[in-house]
């Protein structure tokens, strides 16, 4: 009878163990579902009603969404490497795009590995080098964008340590369809929009299919018992519209947060947050120890013991190694209530970049040429001017605004080491996009076509 009663308790304890895995680890897990290229106000919680957010809603209702989060660059690989570091773009190495960070930064798998974690990525890669970019597991895509659910599934079905589980979807980056089962008459005009642009029935028609794919990972989360014990995590890596630049329509993303029991069901946040914040809070969540970070843990907002932790934002933009190559980088400042951009190449300033070599003087005119209309500084008071309308930079009124966010930037330009300036206008080593070739996307004057030689771009880590 005591071999019996034995035997009944143990099945009991395993069947028990089985169907809830939360109780098997005690450090919480982490799964973070990243979006690509998506405005923040395209989802029902930011006011378009007319795109699904099926998924995204479900995790706003029991999580907490965040209404001021911020990336520090608008572009694909610098805004995952600030995500996977910890750190800004000009500190890990990763300020154009399809560039690696630095060889020796530590990154997200690293740092959860330290302290017990299994570090796994589902889907779009985009980031480098692969010796500290070392998953423990990498699933691909399947079917060009798709992540794999069946791969996804087993993982979860068999992991038994805690881990972080990174979902990088390729929705809803284009190209986008032709055909979508949306018209032209439901896309709903920003703020920020001149007009319409009929071809975002395709970009409708990928948040779609982006929406399905989260509504089916939360699924299996829940099917395989990880709902409890998990912290999840849906962000867009930045904005469609406002890609490559330091407005709100390419800086700032959408971020919803759910830990059950943790996190109050249905909440809102409007604390200043930026991307590098995400991984300082996720380790001291696991219990380890913040150190070398950009970012700042935002565990005690959470935990309702403190409405703020950034009293400064900051960003970084460059418009060279994409496909429409130019030189036009730009800074920026946020205190939450006002925002300074420094385009270090604009029309108003070029001049003092020039140099004795004629083939950069070139790119250098060309890029500011090309932005004609934007000036050397953007000041904006966000709290009013959500839409960045209404440039206060030259207003009399605001001088000490400025100038007080001015002393900020410079001092976190160098803490950065920043290699901008009115005065230094470096070429960046394109991996892709050179400035001197020909492309479908933009055409180079014959007499400076190859021109720029290696010894003509600025010294770099790649």
């Amino acid at each position: 009878m005591y071999y019996f009663i034995k035997i009944i308790l143990i099945l009991f304890t395993l069947t028990f163990f089985s169907k809830d895995k939360s109780l098997k680890n005690d450090k919480p897990n982490f799964i973070i579902y990243l979006s690509d290229d998506q405005d923040f106000l395209d989802y029902n919680i930011f006011g378009n009603e007319n795109v699904q957010s099926i998924g995204v809603n479900k995790l706003a209702k029991e999580g907490i969404t965040f209404t001021n989060f911020h990336t520090g660059q608008a572009i694909c690989a610098p805004s995952r490497s600030q995500l996977y570091t910890g750190l800004y773009p000009l500190k890990n190495g990763s300020y154009t795009n399809h560039t690696h960070v630095r060889s020796n930064t530590l990154t997200v798998v690293q740092r959860l590995k330290e302290i017990g974690y299994e570090v796994v990525l589902a889907g779009k890669g985009h980031v480098g080098p692969s010796n500290i970019f070392d998953w423990d597991l990498f699933i691909q895509k399947v079917e060009n964008k798709k992540l794999d659910l069946k791969k996804i599934d087993k993982y979860l079905r068999n992991v038994n340590r805690p881990f972080c589980l990174i979902l990088a979807s390729d929705y809803p980056h284009g190209p986008h369809p032709s055909k979508s089962q949306y018209k032209v008459s439901d896309i709903k005009k920003h703020p920020y929009d001149f007009n319409i642009n009929p071809k975002k029935t395709g970009y409708y028609e990928f948040i779609k299919n982006d929406d399905n794919q989260l509504s089916n990972i939360l699924n299996i989360v829940e099917k395989n018992g990880m709902t409890d014990n998990s912290v999840f995590i849906y962000a867009a890596d930045h904005g469609y519209s406002g890609k490559y630049s330091l407005y709100q329509k390419g800086i700032k993303i959408p971020l919803i947060m759910r830990w059950p029991d943790k996190i109050k069901s249905g909440s809102k946040s409007n604390s200043l947050l930026t991307i590098v914040d995400v991984l300082p809070t996720l380790v001291e969540i696991a219990g380890g120890t913040i150190y070398d970070f950009d970012g700042k843990s935002f565990l005690p907002i959470l935990e309702n013991k403190k409405n703020e932790v950034n009293e400064y934002i900051y960003g970084v933009a460059t418009r060279q190694n994409v496909q429409s190559t130019f030189v036009f980088p730009s800074r920026m400042v946020s205190n939450g209530k006002f925002k300074l951009i420094r385009n270090y190449n604009s029309y108003e300033v070029y001049s003092e970049n020039l140099t004795k070599n004629n083939a950069i003087n070139h790119f250098i005119e060309i890029g500011a040429k090309k932005f004609k209309r934007i000036p050397f500084e953007e000041l904006y008071n966000l709290e009013k001017d959500p839409y960045e309308k209404n440039n206060l930079a030259k207003n009399k009124e605001y001088m000490d605004i400025k100038n007080a966010l001015l002393v900020k930037l410079d001092d976190w330009m160098a803490d950065q080491n920043d290699f901008v300036g009115v005065g230094k206008m470096p070429l960046i080593k394109p991996t892709l996009h050179r400035l001197d070739e020909n492309s479908k996307w933009k055409t180079v004057d014959d007499s400076f076509v190859g021109k720029l030689k290696s010894n003509d771009y600025m010294i770099t880590h790649y």
